[in-house]
């Protein structure tokens, strides 16, 4: 159960992965969790900075969907003005979700990517289906849920101890 919620990469924020290597291992899609990987929790609206990281990724030639556990309004807020597809209330680690954004973007998992800061939902859930899963630092993590802090958090403890075994 352990070896499910190691990420194939493990890196600051989503500005620290290498585009240009994925692209080169044959990643086209990326699918992104939504709070605390792209913004803080209660931030309503993109930065500048990842407005331009999201313009890149668009020239590079990547798909984007954003799975957020989070609710319909929360979402829809934040991905419309974007221009992004999104599917909210995703209910990560379920597969569910991440079957719909794959045929939103039609590629298969070996073609997609899964950032999150979450091992609990977004790494289980992307190294379930066979996705290239990304770990990201959470942005804000005194604004995360009580479920997250208590639960989530204290499972990714263990696991972190475990892979530095």
């Amino acid at each position: 159960m352990l070896k499910r919620l190691l990420p194939q990469l493990q890196v600051n924020t989503i500005y620290d992965i290498d585009l240009n290597d994925l692209w080169s291992k044959g990643i086209r899609g990326i699918i992104t969790d939504l709070d605390n990987t792209l913004v803080g929790a209660k931030a309503p609206l993109a930065t500048p900075e990842l407005i331009e990281w999201l313009k890149v990724v668009a020239q590079m030639g990547f798909q984007v969907v954003i799975v957020s556990n989070n609710n319909k309004l929360r979402v829809t807020k934040f991905a419309e003005p974007l221009l992004l597809p999104f599917i909210y209330r995703a209910k990560k680690p379920t597969s569910a979700a991440f079957h719909k954004a794959l045929g939103m973007m039609k590629l298969l998992p070996n073609q997609t990517m899964v950032i999150g800061d979450q091992m609990m939902t977004d790494v289980l859930g992307g190294n379930r289906m066979g996705l290239y899963t990304v770990l990201v630092l959470p942005i804000a993590r005194q604004d995360e849920g009580i479920f997250t802090k208590i639960v989530n958090r204290s499972i990714e403890k263990v696991a972190t101890t475990w892979m530095k075994r």
